[in-house]
């Protein structure tokens, strides 16, 4: 998704001299396509994630429209007070990128995972909450949100060849994108879930079971109608998410359930416990965690009573 994002907000920049792109030493091998084409405006500020935010806000008060990049753990807390004080409050079009949400960097471990970004972010009612599920959504959520007057937060993968199937794209500010129209049970995925949540919907095929699938890239503003009527329609609904399970989608939907009175019972699939030391690919995370696609199919028989 990194890669899409430079090539995006590329494509921005040939058409609006205010778009800049600040790194906090990072993004080698994914931004050159902005940083070679504009050299000018394009600012490594070093390892300092709060300068970055506050120069940024700085540059945002004068009239520029400045996207700053880090890692997911370093753009969203290392830098929460900066970005809560600076483009929050003032209501100033900073867009934050954080990058490798959720275990991506699983090798680095703790320190550089990104599982509790969008439950922090998104508390903040003055800031724009986007976690695209491939590259093609990044780039259309790029191109859809770039001239928002106040802040936006991204939550990106580093994948750029995944593709969610169905998904084509598809991104619009406040709504979730279906995929299938099982009625058995419905899958809510955030962000990069979205492919292995669309492949746990393929296992459960297999076994007779039609899902429905919701793929939330638009955290803030929420998705409230559609999620409404989709939960309306469902006895049992998953959530998916390499996020903590308090705070992501899995307690948006806890939140619209409760407040709307819906007949539905949730299901919170996430990483539920602070990670223990155990490091390793994402894809091995993922099944220590139960996000792989053959453990979400196994959690969602269980929830039916499918076993």
């Amino acid at each position: 998704m990194r890669g899409a994002f430079a090539q995006a907000l590329s494509e921005l920049a040939e058409r609006d001299p205010r778009i800049l792109l600040l790194t906090g030493d990072l993004g080698y091998m994914a931004l050159e396509p902005f940083a070679d084409k504009f050299p000018e405006r394009f600012f490594n500020v070093g390892v300092a994630e709060q300068n970055m935010v506050g120069v940024a806000t700085g540059l945002a008060e004068a009239g520029f429209i400045p996207y700053v990049y880090s890692i997911v753990t370093f753009a969203s807390l290392r830098a929460y007070e900066f970005i809560r004080n600076g483009p929050i409050q003032h209501q100033l079009p900073v867009r934050i990128i954080g990058v490798g949400g959720g275990v991506e960097y699983g090798q680095n471990g703790l320190s550089h995972y990104g599982v509790e970004d969008v439950g922090v972010m998104r508390v903040q009612p003055g800031l724009t909450v986007i976690a695209p599920a491939d590259a093609e959504q990044t780039r259309t959520a790029v191109l859809a949100t770039y001239d928002l007057p106040g802040p936006v937060y991204f939550r990106l993968g580093k994948d750029d060849r995944m593709t969610v199937p169905g998904l084509n794209g598809r991104f619009e500010l406040g709504r979730a994108q279906r995929i299938g129209e099982g009625r058995d049970l419905l899958l809510v995925a955030m962000g990069n879930m979205g492919r292995d949540t669309v492949a746990a919907a393929q296992i459960l095929a297999s076994r007779g079971i039609t899902c429905s699938v919701l793929v939330v890239a638009s955290l803030n503003p929420a998705p409230h109608h559609d999620l409404t009527a989709a939960l309306s329609q469902f006895p049992v609904v998953l959530t998916v998410e390499a996020h903590y399970i308090t705070g992501g989608v899995g307690s948006l939907v806890s939140e619209i359930v409760a407040e709307g009175g819906l007949g539905c019972r949730v299901v919170r699939c996430g990483i539920k416990t602070m990670p223990n030391g155990i490091t390793g690919s994402q894809g091995y995370l993922h099944q220590m965690y139960g996000l792989a696609p053959e453990a979400l199919a196994a959690t969602a028989l269980e929830a039916l009573g499918k076993e």
